[in-house]
């Protein structure tokens, strides 16, 4: 599958893309891409090192009449997000990506692509790679863990990188240039409960919701797409009144940074109601699909018996549960009133586990402002508190904020426009990028964001357009071209 997309043009792009899908790399671990990379620089006799944890940064010196330009740090990140549909079967530790061209397009066969920052790793090893490129002198930055933590960012130490200019390019849309993104902290609710005998005359249930989108829990975040974990628990949510409807597993979403696509449950309801709840719960499914029509077309909830559990969870802690997550915002929490359309804070409820007397709900905040990152935390902290979670808020990182006297984002603006003959659309994003974070150690470095156009980034809908990926690749050998001297 891979030497299709290594015909593609440019060659030494889609060459070193398909080399980096070939190695699994998800993250927390990153192991072999860390090996692969180390080796990578140092087969070019460059001077390659690996930070304290975990990072690798590759120089590369300017080429001839460019010693007197200022020094450019190219910056993406190594892990990629790790989802696939159910009925693929795939192993994300062993195996690698499985590529397809479809037309203007590569995505993957039913898993993400790792297009997500894969295109932008690929670019930098071709800058490195190339013999006939004009250049300064380029300080590759290649960091880790940036989908579950930003934790190499956070740990790159001061003083490491000497360069004045970071050029980011984990941006999705080939026409925008990022100058600012959100922050974002993870907010993780537990409790724990007693499991209860299941109740006499009672009939079993599974329950699945699948099929939708799913996307990135921040770029996607304002398109209304379905959340299961939020479709599951309206669907169980007055069901204990009605039919004595009892909780005995639960299990939904996956990674907090991706929208939730499928979730199932488990339940047992009175025996002598089940007609009953079958009938006002195909009601309530028929009303969701209906709502969902147009944005979630291939939404699928299925309801069947099952065998018996062997407990349920204590009714009190159930309630609480319900009502917990029925409570929490899920989504936009506010727009941005500086910049027209884009969102400043919101929600994404990820992650709900329930089974063997342990809750697990686990969501990602995000937010362009820190005081409303703050507001929606305590908002989500209150809302589980009152029903008795523990909450842990963890993963904190900075948003970065728009520098509109950038020396670098003025040159760059004005040579896509010179190249293209039109405006580059300049906005912040609602997705963490790691240049707020890699601006506390290097407050001095002039930084903005480009990419070629990814769609359905963290979902096995990923796919990165063709003809934008040639588009990406002129514009950064232009840019390095016209680097400002020193």
């Amino acid at each position: 599958m891979s030497e299709a997309v290594r015909k593609l043009e440019p060659k030494i792009v889609w060459s070193h893309f398909a080399d980096l899908n070939a190695i699994p790399r998800p993250s927390k671990k990153e192991e072999r891409i860390i090996q692969f990379m180390v080796d990578f620089g140092k087969n070019l006799n460059l001077d390659t090192v690996i930070d304290n944890v975990g990072n690798v940064i590759i120089k590369k010196p300017a080429t001839k009449t460019f010693e007197d330009r200022k020094t450019v740090v190219l910056q993406s990140h190594l892990d990629m997000v790790h989802q696939k549909n159910s009925d693929t079967i795939f192993d994300f530790d062993k195996e690698g990506i499985k590529m397809l061209v479809d037309g203007d397009w590569v995505t993957a066969d039913g898993t993400t692509l790792g297009a997500d920052n894969g295109m932008g790793v690929a670019a930098i090893m071709a800058v490195l790679s190339s013999n006939n490129l004009q250049h300064p002198a380029i300080e590759a930055l290649f960091t880790i863990d940036e989908e579950t933590g930003m934790t190499g960012a956070m740990g790159l130490e001061a003083g490491l990188l000497k360069g004045e200019i970071l050029l980011n390019l984990d941006t999705e849309e080939d026409d925008e240039i990022g100058m600012g993104c959100a922050g974002g902290i993870d907010i993780t609710a537990t409790r724990n409960y007693s499991e209860e005998k299941v109740p006499d005359n009672s009939i079993a249930f599974l329950m699945t919701v699948k099929g939708l989108n799913g996307g990135h829990s921040g770029m996607d975040i304002d398109k209304g797409l379905g959340n299961a974990n939020k479709i599951m628990n309206r669907l169980l949510f007055d069901s204990f009144t009605n039919f004595g409807l009892r909780i005995s597993e639960i299990n939904g979403g996956s990674l907090r940074n991706a929208i939730p696509r499928e979730s199932k449950s488990i339940f047992t309801v009175d025996l002598i109601s089940s007609e009953a709840f079958l009938f006002e719960t195909n009601l309530l499914i028929n009303n969701i699909k209906e709502e969902f029509a147009t944005l979630e077309p291939n939404l699928t909830i299925d309801i069947s018996t099952t065998s018996t559990p062997k407990s349920v969870m204590e009714l009190g802690v159930q309630e609480g549960l319900i009502k917990s997550i029925y409570t929490a915002l899920n989504g936009v929490y506010r727009m941005s009133p500086d910049i027209i359309n884009l969102v400043e804070t919101s929600n994404n409820i990820a992650r709900v586990i329930v089974k063997e007397g342990k809750i697990k709900i686990a969501c990602l905040t995000r937010s362009s402002s820190e005081s409303n990152k703050l507001d929606l935390a305590n908002s989500l902290k209150s809302a589980f508190e009152l029903s008795g979670f523990d909450i842990a808020l963890s993963g904190d990182y900075p948003g970065w904020q728009p520098n509109i006297n950038s020396e670098v984002l003025e040159m760059v603006r004005n040579l896509y426009e010179k190249l293209h003959g039109e405006k580059a659309h300049v906005a912040a994003c609602h997705a963490g990028l790691e240049c707020g974070i890699l601006g506390q150690n290097y407050p001095k470095i002039d930084m903005v964001s480009f990419g070629p156009t990814i769609k359905g980034a963290h979902s096995p809908d990923e796919k990165v357009s063709i003809p934008s990926v040639d588009k990406f690749w002129k514009f950064l050998v232009e840019i390095l071209k016209n680097t400002p001297k020193l």
